[in-house]
């Protein structure tokens, strides 16, 4: 799952929140350039190093914003972007970056297909003319298609097999069902196995715009030729007449009661759980506040979940809370694992901790030490040139400023015990909440009881 408020929210998108300089944090403001087709760059010079990294973030067109039946298609189309061009193929892309030392990703995302590249400055321009033709040029040839698909599929296959990864998959189906949140990005063997190759290539062409797309570059380049080479290889990226596309996606399942789902893993040595309930929007006011809160709770070695349930008990080698946010919503989290047998106790410390929480909050020295750790985590994190970029892209996706780290950090230390409360009072779940279980069911079923009515799944049946 995605980590931490805004903290966690940024480590989970690439960004990470950037160190106090005596005491005032600065995020060196980027300049904007738009070409004419309305493909934005956030662009600052850094020549400290012979490098320049870029991120490219094409909006709706992640995960959430594909067909329900088509579930994977956007990720797949992502892929399919660096195995050949019009241009140059596959093995030709991949023997170009390797002979550059250059990183060329792209991936889709929940909200948006993010393409990220990092090279030699003496290599930028290749590496532009190789990105602009991967995303405006894809060959998307049948065999390639053929040959990712089917890696996709033994991967759902291998995911069923590790109890780490299936519990997040199967958690991530139950808690939003046929929300678009709720679409995995590997897709499931019955969406891959109904999918050809126009189903991608009609997505590409239904969504894949200039006028939706936020790049940043950062490094050692000049903006003359900056500006030359984004004209050369994206200018002549061109709209479709069609309007942009929307860019909201349907409120987030309100989750006002209980939802118990057991997974039955007849293999499984050990039990492992997923508790979500609603969290927030990114931006929202409450942030600072569930930042602190988390910290606290579940989002550090020394937390009241990791100290109780790790440190006191040795029932878990990892335990941890989390937020993810995103524009329309958000989730909170908490996770861990344990022996078979134990289930049912390192529940029921969680439920302890959470109650706890709600109805006693945090002293004041745990507050400050909070304070102390988030702040802490700072200094190095804006130290590269692909942070930079990762934070102009993010904070410009979600509209909220390049001085909202400078915002946020200080509220962060003036955040108080009794905001912190009350941070917990709304966020932390107390009847309305999805609760996860994968396990062998006749080890732990008996165990589970007093929690409620479990709905059964078996690992074997098809999808999640």
């Amino acid at each position: 799952m995605k980590k931490l408020t805004l903290l966690a929210g940024i480590l989970i998108f690439g960004l990470v929140l950037p160190a106090f300089v005596g005491g005032d944090f600065r995020l060196p403001p980027p300049e904007k350039i738009v070409l004419d087709n309305g493909l934005t760059v956030y662009y600052l010079r850094n020549s400290d190093l012979p490098l320049v990294n870029f991120r490219i973030l094409v909006l709706g067109t992640g995960t959430a914003y594909e067909p329900a039946e088509e579930e994977g298609v956007a990720d797949l189309t992502a892929q399919l972007l660096l195995k050949g061009t019009t241009e140059i193929d596959a093995e030709a892309v991949a023997e170009t970056l390797d002979f550059m030392g250059a990183n060329l990703e792209v991936r889709a995302r929940d909200e948006f297909t993010e393409v990220s590249g990092e090279c030699l400055t003496q290599y930028f321009p290749r590496l532009m003319e190789i990105t602009g033709s991967c995303l405006l040029k894809p060959a998307f040839k049948e065999e390639e298609f053929i040959k990712e698909r089917a890696k996709r599929i033994d991967g759902i296959k291998a995911a069923k097999d590790d109890p780490n990864e299936a519990v997040r998959l199967y958690f991530r189906k139950a808690y939003f069902g046929t929300h678009p949140l709720g679409h995995l990005a590997g897709g499931t063997e019955t969406s891959l196995k109904k999918m050809g190759l126009q189903e991608l290539t009609h997505f590409y062409l239904a969504h894949f715009r200039p006028d939706q797309v936020i790049a940043a570059v950062v490094g050692d380049v000049s903006r003359e030729d900056l500006v030359s080479l984004l004209k050369k290889h994206f200018g002549i990226w061109r709209n479709p007449a069609s309007a942009k596309p929307a860019l909201s996606l349907p409120p987030l399942p309100k989750i006002s009661a209980k939802k118990l789902v057991l997974v039955d893993k007849p293999d499984a040595s050990q039990a492992y759980f997923i508790l979500g309930s609603p969290g927030y929007p990114m931006g929202d006011a409450v942030t600072p506040a569930a930042d602190v809160m988390n910290t606290l709770f579940g989002g550090r070695f020394t937390s009241w979940l990791s100290t109780e349930l790790r440190i006191k008990r040795g029932l878990t080698y990892g335990a941890y809370s989390s937020f993810q946010p995103w524009r329309s919503g958000g989730l909170f989290t908490s996770a861990s694992f344990t022996r078979n047998e134990k289930i049912g106790e390192m529940l029921d410390i969680t439920f302890d901790l959470l109650k706890k929480a709600r109805e006693q909050g945090f002293s004041a020295e745990e507050i400050e030490s909070a304070h102390n750790y988030i702040l802490g985590q700072f200094p190095p994190s804006l130290e590269t040139n692909g942070r930079k970029a990762g934070a102009f892209t993010e904070l410009a996706f979600y509209g909220l400023g390049f001085d909202y780290y400078t915002k946020l950090l200080q509220k962060i230390q003036d955040v108080s015990p009794e905001a912190a409360r009350e941070a917990a009072l709304r966020l932390l779940p107390q009847e309305g909440y999805v609760l996860l279980v994968l396990g062998k069911e006749s080890e732990i079923s008996s165990l589970l009881k007093k929690f409620g009515t479990f709905q059964k799944k078996r690992i074997s049946d098809p999808d999640f």
